[in-house]
């Protein structure tokens, strides 16, 4: 059985305790994690990989909800916390479950076999390798691994391709979501990369085969951890 990487982040200590103690309990489960703000959730999801986060919502600096709007490719979530109001918001970030404290264990386990039943459908239905896009009057088969990058281009879509350009009427945003997210990452507002394409980093620049794609300075950090980390510069 597939383990599920997750980590515990609660700004109380009583909380996390019981928290890491369901979770001890669970054989899918596997702690990877145990932080008490989303500053140093912040620091684990930059060196680690992590498939579910056990968030709090009201935490000191940056409570979850935030945290959650904010993170690019942020893994899936269950909210902990002792506020009904923020329901609506995890419904907006699409969370799993959104569980009220004191948490029993018994509703503890429905929200953590929920994300169970999730990443089984996903890891056992890989999605597939390519997918169609509408570039001039053609629907146009592009594979995943033949994008080096794209570029936003006010309503439209620039993807590069070894061999080719294809424009499509798209936003950047819209385009991203038809993207493995372990693949690619978003550099610039203006650009999202395919990491298996770069050949090398150059200052804030990404060589990828003729091109340079430029990497924004508040994405910097983000962006480099992220590609330094999944080991995927091309050789």
């Amino acid at each position: 059985m597939t383990l599920i990487r997750c980590v515990i982040t609660d700004d109380e200590p009583f909380a996390r305790k019981g928290m890491q103690k369901y979770v001890e309990q669970t054989g899918f489960l596997e702690l990877k994690a145990v932080c008490e703000n989303a500053l140093q959730l912040a620091e684990v999801l930059n060196t680690e990989t992590i498939d579910l986060l056990l968030l709090d919502i009201e935490m000191p600096y940056l409570n979850g909800v935030d945290f959650l709007r904010n993170r690019e490719n942020a893994p899936k979530v269950i909210f902990t916390t002792a506020f009904e109001n923020y329901a609506l918001q995890g419904y907006e970030l699409d969370v799993l479950d959104y569980l009220l404290k004191p948490v029993s264990f018994e509703r503890f386990t429905k929200a953590v076999n929920k994300a169970y039943d999730y990443f089984k459908t996903r890891w056992e239905n890989p999605p597939q390798s390519y997918f169609f896009i509408k570039s001039g009057n053609k629907l146009e088969k592009l594979f995943f691994s033949d994008i080096l990058f794209a570029e936003a281009m006010e309503n439209y879509v620039a993807i590069y391709t070894p061999d080719k350009k294809l424009i499509t009427h798209s936003t950047l945003k819209s385009f991203q979501q038809q993207l493995p997210v372990n693949q690619f990452v978003q550099t610039h507002k203006s650009y999202i990369v395919n990491m298996q394409q770069i050949n090398s980093i150059e200052g804030n620049l990404l060589h990828i085969g003729k091109y340079r794609v430029a990497v924004s300075k508040y994405l910097k950090d983000q962006v480099f951890e992220k590609i330094l980390h999944n080991k995927l510069l091309k050789k």
